[in-house]
C-alpha cells in the first residue's frame, strides 16, 4: 500500500495571505458599520438600514471566519491526523446563520415600513455613503479573489461571496434612494429592503449548502474523479481502478483507491507502480494526500458499488 509522503500542512506564504484576507474583511466591515450608522441616522432610510444590519453581521461573520482560518491553519497532530481543515466549513455554516438572521430582521422592519410609510431625508448623504461602501467592498473582493486563487480557501471563498452580495445590496440601496428622492415613491424603500432580504437568503443557502457538503465528506466533482482515474489508468502496468474515495478538508484533499495489476509481478514491482501513479496524481493535485491499495487483477473481494 502506497501513501503520499507530502504533508498537507500549509506553507507560511499561504498562511500569511489567508490571515491578511481575514484581517482585511474585519477591518472593512467594521469601518462600514460606523460609516453606514451615521448615514442611517441622517436619512432614516430602511434600505440603508438593511445594509447597515448586513454590515454588522459581516463583522460577526468575518470574526468567526478569522478564528476558523487560524484554527484550520494548524498542522495535523496526534489527535487530528487529517488536520483541522473542517474549521473552514464550520465557519461557513455560522456565516449562513448570521446572513439568514439579518434577512429575517430586515423583512420584519420592511413590514412595519409598508404599514407606516416614512419619508427619507438627506438622500445625498446616503448616496455618498453607498458609493464609498461599493468602492471599499470591491477592493476587498479583489484581494479575497487573489487569495482564493492562491490558496483555495473555502472559508475565504464563502466570505468573498458574502461581500459580492453586499455590492449588489448597496446598488439596490442607491436605486431606492434615487426613486424616493427624485420621484417621491416612498414604497421603493421597503420594497428594495425586501428584495435585499430575499437575495441575502439566497446567498445564505449557497454558503450553507456548500459548507454542509464539505462537512459531510461529499465526493470531489465527477470531472476531478475522472481525471484521477485517467492518470492512474495512464500507467502501462495498471489494469484497472476501483473503490475510489475522495473528500476535501479545508484546502486539503484526500484521495484513496485500489489499483488492479498483474498478479504475477513481485510486491516490489507493485509498490513501484503504485508510487509512480501516486506521484503523478500529486502533480495534478498538489494539496492532496494519496492512499493507494494494490490488488491482483481478477481477485474477488467485498466491494461497495455506487451508481
Amino acid at each position: 500500500m502506497s501513501k503520499s509522503s507530502t504533508s498537507p500542512d500549509t506553507d507560511p506564504a499561504t498562511a500569511r495571505l489567508m490571515r491578511l484576507a481575514t484581517y482585511g474583511a474585519v477591518s472593512v466591515a467594521s469601518f462600514l458599520v460606523l460609516f453606514k450608522f451615521g448615514a442611517w441616522i441622517a436619512t432614516e432610510s430602511l434600505s440603508l438600514f438593511s445594509t447597515l444590519v448586513d454590515s454588522l453581521l459581516d463583522v460577526g461573520a468575518s470574526l468567526i471566519n478569522l478564528l476558523a482560518v487560524r484554527h484550520a491553519l494548524l498542522p495535523a497532530d496526534k489527535e487530528h491526523r487529517f488536520g483541522h481543515g473542517k474549521a473552514e466549513p464550520l465557519a461557513g455554516l455560522a456565516q449562513a446563520a448570521f446572513i439568514s438572521g439579518s434577512a429575517l430582521f430586515i423583512l420584519f422592519e420592511a413590514g412595519d415600513r409598508f404599514l407606516h410609510p416614512r419619508e427619507v431625508v438627506n438622500t445625498d448623504i446616503g448616496l455618498g455613503v453607498m458609493v464609498v461602501s461599493i468602492v471599499l467592498t470591491l477592493a476587498l473582493i479583489g484581494f479575497q479573489r487573489y487569495v482564493v486563487i492562491k490558496t483555495g480557501s473555502v472559508a475565504i471563498k464563502a466570505d468573498s461571496m458574502h461581500y459580492k452580495m453586499d455590492v449588489l445590496v448597496n446598488l439596490g440601496v442607491i436605486a431606492s434612494l434615487v426613486l424616493v428622492s427624485h420621484f417621491g415613491w416612498l414604497l421603493a424603500d421597503p420594497l428594495f429592503a425586501v428584495a435585499i432580504a430575499l437575495y441575502i437568503f439566497h446567498g445564505a443557502w449557497e454558503v450553507g449548502s456548500s459548507s454542509l457538503n464539505l462537512l459531510m465528506d461529499q465526493e470531489l466533482p465527477e470531472s476531478e474523479r475522472n481525471r484521477i482515474r485517467e492518470i492512474a489508468l495512464g500507467h502501462p502496468d495498471v489494469r484497472g481502478v476501483h473503490d475510489m474515495r475522495t473528500r476535501s478538508s479545508g484546502m486539503d484533499l484526500f484521495i484513496q483507491f485500489h489499483l488492479d495489476m498483474d498478479g504475477h509481478i513481485t510486491l516490489n514491482e507493485a509498490h513501484e507502480i503504485a508510487e509512480a501513479v501516486m506521484y503523478k496524481i500529486e502533480e495534478a493535485f498538489p494539496r492532496a494526500e494519496v492512499l493507494i491499495h494494490e490488488d491482483p487483477v481478477g481477485v474477488e473481494e467485498r466491494r461497495k458499488e455506487f451508481s
